[in-house]
């Protein structure tokens, strides 16, 4: 089988906050998959332009940036890298805007729902 090929990034790409951590090792360990990882992509639509697309994966793919931050690997394609560089990953329980949020320092424009962007 071909090795994947993909580099080690750090938390200066995306770090994870210890709510966001402790909730997806949890939606890990559910899925049978405590290796595996959560992929963040950044995608064309949202109402700024650009939102963000998050799914959990086995592990990285080839080209990827694996990020380990607070026991979860993160997996980022080099594309969507240059947008989310220096984001954080957090999560809220509150019932209008629950769920996984990244605060990115090089959105210029956000929407008011907080999940798409301009950069």
């Amino acid at each position: 089988m071909d090795s994947i090929n993909y580099r080690m990034g750090n938390e200066k790409l995306i770090k994870v906050l210890d709510a966001a951590g402790q909730r997806l090792r949890g939606l890990l360990a559910k899925q049978g998959r405590p290796q595996g990882a959560l992929r963040v992509a950044v995608i064309g639509g949202g109402c700024s332009g650009l939102q963000y697309k998050m799914d959990l994966v086995d592990g990285p793919a080839n080209r990827d940036i694996l990020v380990e931050s607070n026991q979860v690997r993160v997996v980022v394609d080099p594309k969507s890298a240059l947008f989310v560089s220096g984001s954080e990953l957090d999560y809220s329980e509150d019932l209008q805007k629950g769920g996984f949020k990244v605060t990115n320092p090089n959105a210029v424009a956000h929407c008011s729902c907080g999940e798409s962007f301009s950069a």
